[in-house]
């Protein structure tokens, strides 16, 4: 759901006014001379603790604070801390008990007898980087140990104010960055040098590029091809004020609004080490359900019971995939969280409703916002009022304005909060069994700003226009330094006010914290509540959705990239979005499929579905005031949903297994090409192609009028998943125009892969229970060959996704083919719970075979094959690669009529004719 602050509307002067305020000139002036390094020495823990001394004072943006005191330490091999703070008393951070992490010693005492002279370069080195300092100006660098690269360099003067921070970092100019976000990229993901990344959440439609939104990550990594080998590292602020950040090709400038400088950099040397490094610290991303992998549908403006119905039933009539069936807040009473509307949604109808779709496995969600309506006959209210649970301001409730009209804003820093919020989901589920919940708004949004009073005489809202328009009595608030920051960050991208359209920032929270400072954190405590809240009511894996996330939020929640537009636009930079939240370590993500807003073209939609199929979370959403935009409105959207989708249902499995994979490691389901191909620098700018797991690449159209797609192939054998007869062989990576009429998506297998597929279905439930086929790849023509592939299965709903629990199998698949034979065979990790199932394997294709695809001597577990199977070979086509190279032509070779258990090891093998 969108809100007016999506469309911001400023008078031209002022405007223009705030933009010469924020000219580049005067954004990268050098403040001070910095601060010289008096002391340093090991720390117990065995970090190192420093003191730095301002050279020269100044009240540009306020007073420096004179004393800082540095930490550095190696907590682990591939992470290195640089913690700086003032040297006498505690500064806001992040808190620890919702990032748990290590905590640097105490400020305010010194610790054992400090070297007053430290005169020469010093360095800190662990297994992975070294850090390097200077003492007069303090200045610091990370290198690389294995090839002496240097990662960050802090060449110019730091600037420590209470309320102004400034850093930087030199850069080479042929090194990639990618992250800083959250923000809609129009030049893909890469960052291009003097574009605007400011992060502070705001409630911004995602329409506006290149514009701070609904999350705050201050990471980037950074990847580096040295002598055609490739290193990746990341840094991370772990900071929670606004800040600027301006990256120039050259250098990095962090401007920062509070807080404190906590940097983390993160050693890799591969993306896929950088982001298991980085989630080690951050936090592992949340297991998801199965179902959740499914289809799912929403509307804002689905009226009444029997339009949700009448959905459900047209999805299933089309034969459409369709997994979960959502509601906006039509299903409220009056906009108010935890309440449904009796008229609309009477509850023994939406029961019965539920019942029946809960018993052929499909699920329902809800939205919820943290504004709870001011409402003295509304019980969740009073009980929040009885608690005193709300962000105050002068000691009374903060006023704002949401849907519901005049509401208040749970602190959920406060552990009552906590427990409220986790009572109040469960009366709700008490009254509607929901399977999950979206967690919408919480930025936080507000439709006015400033000091607001409930107006005396009139209706707010009065029910006539738009209920975004803000109808109470306000005043802005200006009084404190809190409130008008002496440094401006680019807010919005006009340099709002830091107050604008959102919680006054100096409001208060829990033990006197300041909405100035936990402002980007909201969103992330409330997911944090909201995951405790489902585990304790449901006992099952949570699923949570939330549209404002920060670093950390992966560990609970998805997240979809907000209100975009039914644009061609819209269409291509989702993309760019999608891989960045990879990066930040919230993998399960995607972006309302044929636009939020206005309504998309037939033609559009055609090509979105056919990209957010293949999105982690996939999910078809329109807003109240467009046309309808289900999948089954338009006949060839239709057949492009049941082509697209029934392929993602067919690799649900692999899907889950990515989420396993993600659970445990970090790496992303959706991937960037350079993930796979690091050394192939030609992708390191694709974000026009994605890659699911290391080695399913999707090359989708995403301009209009275009049967065409020009695809770039990193180097190896690529395999079309809807013709597997197809391939596409790139000896050094090339550029490959490829058919795309409009109901085909082009979906490639890389070589040396083998993957899990099921027959596919209409629902994940009944998907699951079909046989599996495994597709192995080779490299085309190839006389030796290998291929590995991996299989996670478990109840899905257990709220931990781990092995040892009795119920769960993992599974490693492996093939070769070498001297005429062709051998796979697997190896089963706890194949109890796949037994239970009775899993089998059906079918196997073997693709790239070289040879005339002549199959004999079959056996299985070391004996010959006595059953009555079905063997068939094709001759691969290729559309570039070695249609000139007679002796190199392949086959693909499919067994039929296996019955191979998935969770008992098995060994197959045969005999290849050769030409």
């Amino acid at each position: 759901m969108a809100s007016s602050s999506s469309s911001l509307a400023f008078s031209l002067s002022l405007l223009l006014a705030l933009i010469l305020c924020f000219s580049p000139t005067q954004s990268y002036k050098t403040i001070g001379k910095g601060y010289r390094l008096v002391s340093i020495e090991e720390s117990p823990d065995g970090g190192f603790i420093g003191y730095l001394q301002v050279k020269q004072k100044n009240k540009i943006y306020g007073s420096d604070i004179t004393t800082l005191r540095l930490f550095v330490k190696h907590e682990t091999d591939s992470r290195l801390r640089v913690h700086i703070t003032d040297a006498k008393q505690q500064r806001w951070e992040v808190p620890y008990n919702l990032l748990p992490r290590e905590q640097p010693p105490q400020v305010g005492k010194v610790i054992g007898k400090s070297r007053k002279s430290p005169i020469t370069v010093q360095e800190i080195s662990g297994s992975e980087l070294i850090f390097s300092y200077t003492t007069d100006p303090f200045t610091f660098a990370v290198k690389r140990r294995s090839n002496h690269e240097t990662l960050f360099n802090t060449t110019s003067s730091l600037v420590f104010k209470d309320q102004y921070l400034e850093i930087s970092t030199s850069l080479p100019k042929e090194a990639s960055l990618y992250g800083l976000g959250e923000n809609s990229q129009a030049n893909g993901i890469k960052l291009v040098p003097n574009e605007p990344y400011t992060l502070y959440t705001e409630d911004v439609s995602a329409i506006n590029l290149n514009t701070d939104l609904y999350g705050s990550h201050p990471m980037y990594m950074d990847l580096r091809n040295v002598g055609g080998k490739a290193y990746a590292h990341a840094v991370l602020l772990l900071n929670s004020n606004g800040m600027d950040v301006f990256y120039r090709g050259d250098s990095l400038t962090y401007k920062v609004i509070g807080g404190v400088f906590d940097f983390y950099f993160i050693a890799g040397p591969s993306p896929l080490n950088v982001v298991d490094q980085y989630t080690q610290l951050i936090g592992r991303p949340a297991p998801m359900p199965y179902w959740s992998l499914g289809f799912h549908q929403c509307r804002w403006g689905y009226h009444n019971l029997s339009v949700v119905e009448d959905v459900v039933d047209n999805y299933k009539k089309a034969k459409i995939p369709l997994d979960v069936i959502w509601n906006d807040d039509d299903h409220m009473d009056g906009h108010k969280d935890f309440t449904l509307n009796p008229v609309a949604y009477p509850r023994a109808k939406l029961l019965a409703f539920l019942d029946k779709i809960h018993k052929i496995g499909m699920k329902y969600i809800v939205i919820n916002d943290p504004g709870i309506g001011v409402n003295a006959s509304y019980g969740t209210f009073q009980r929040a009022m009885a608690a005193d649970v709300f962000i105050k301001y002068e000691g009374k409730p903060f006023l704002a304005q949401v849907w519901p009209g005049p509401v208040y804003f749970p602190d959920f820093l406060n552990p009552k909060t906590v427990s409220w919020w986790g009572d109040e989901i469960k009366r709700f589920h008490d009254l509607v069994p929901i399977d999950g919940l979206w967690i919408d708004m919480n930025e936080v949004s507000n439709f006015c700003s400033g000091l607001c009073t409930i107006p005396e005489g009139k209706q707010c809202p009065s029910g006539e226009g738009p209920g975004w328009v803000c109808c109470l009595d306000c005043k802005n608030i200006t009084k404190t330094r809190w409130d008008d920051p002496p440094y401006k960050i680019n807010a919005t991208g006009v340099v709002a006010p830091v107050g604008f359209k959102t919680i006054a920032t100096s409001a208060t929270h829990y033990n006197g914290v300041r909405e100035y400072d936990a402002h980007s954190i909201y969103g992330f405590s409330e997911t944090i509540a909201t995951h405790k809240g489902l585990l304790n009511v449901q006992g099952k894996r949570p699923f949570i959705l939330s549209r404002s996330t920060f670093v950390g939020s992966g560990q609970y929640a998805a997240h979809w990239t907000g209100d975009n537009q039914g644009t061609w636009q819209s269409l291509q930079v989702s993309i760019s979005t999608m891989l960045n939240f990879g990066i930040f370590g919230v993998p399960m993500v995607g972006s309302d499929i044929c636009g939020f807003y206005p309504q998309p073209t037939e033609e559009l939609c055609n090509r979105w579905i056919e990209v957010g199929a293949f999105y982690p979370f996939s999910r078809d959403h329109a807003n109240y005031y467009s046309p309808r935009q289900e999948l089954y409105q338009w006949d060839t959207v239709a057949d492009s949903a049941r082509n697209a989708l029934g392929m993602r249902y067919k690799i649900l499995p692999f899907l889950y297994t990515l989420n396993y994979e993600a659970h445990m490691t970090g790496a992303p389901i959706a991937r960037p090409l350079f993930f796979s191909f690091p050394e192939y620098t030609e992708c390191y700018g694709n974000s026009r192609q994605f890659l699911l797991g290391s080695s399913l690449m999707i090359s989708p159209v995403l301009e209009q009028g275009k049967t065409e797609v020009e695809a770039l192939f990193p180097p190896g054998s690529w395999y079309h998943m809807f013709d597997m007869t197809q391939a596409v062989v790139s000896k050094n990576g090339k550029r490959v125009t490829l058919p795309a009429p409009l109901n085909f998506v082009n979906v490639h297998l890389y070589q040396n892969t083998i993957l899990p597929m099921q027959q596919g279905g209409l629902i994940s439930k009944d998907a699951r229970t079909t046989p599996f086929s495994l597709v192995i790849a080779f490299p085309a023509g190839a006389s030796e060959g290998y291929a590995t592939g991996k299989l996670y299965l478990d109840e899905d709903e257990l709220p931990e996704m781990k092995l040892g629990n009795g119920q769960s199998t993992y599974v490693d698949f492996y093939a070769s083919v070498g001297n005429g034979t062709m051998k796979m065979w697997s190896q089963v990790k706890e194949g109890k719970f796949a037994l239970s199932k009775g899993w089998v394997i059906e079918k196997v294709s073997v693709l790239g075979l070289r040879g005339a695809g002549q199959v004999s001597e079959i056996q299985i577990n070391g004996s010959p094959m006595t059953k009555k199977i079905e063997v068939s070979s094709k001759e691969h086509t290729y559309v570039i690669g070695l249609e000139d190279e007679e002796e190199n032509k392949s086959v693909m070779v499919e067994v039929r009529g296996l019955e191979m258990l998935v969770g008992k090891d098995f060994n197959m093998s045969w005999k290849m004719g050769i030409n």
